[in-house]
């Protein structure tokens, strides 16, 4: 009998501490690797870093083109703009500019 009780006074406690352990261990591992954890956390915020550099680049982009049409839309064309597209429209080239063919 007094073998019993002391087996149970340290089993059961022991027990006890292995299962609350074995669950805390299981949810730090979910905490650390699971869909909504720390590592994927890590991922999300890397992508976002790439889309924000992304999303800036075509920002100065959208800028350029909106100013380019800017100077189209103006009172007065800008000159050099306007001859510059016609000669790419045009297929054409001023008389004093050099053409260097580079093959086909």
């Amino acid at each position: 009998m007094v073998v019993r009780r002391r087996a149970r006074k340290i089993l059961i406690p022991l027990m006890l501490y292995s299962i609350s352990a074995g669950v805390v261990g299981y949810f730090m591992h979910h905490a650390q690797t699971g869909a909504r954890g720390a590592q994927a956390r890590e991922q999300y915020e890397a992508l976002a870093a790439d889309l924000t550099k992304e999303l800036n680049g075509l920002k100065t982009e959208h800028g350029n083109w909106e100013r380019r049409i800017a100077l189209l839309r103006s009172d007065q064309i800008d000159r050099d703009l306007l001859e510059e597209r016609a000669r790419v429209m045009l297929g054409r080239v001023h008389p004093n500019d050099l053409v260097i063919i580079t093959g086909p």
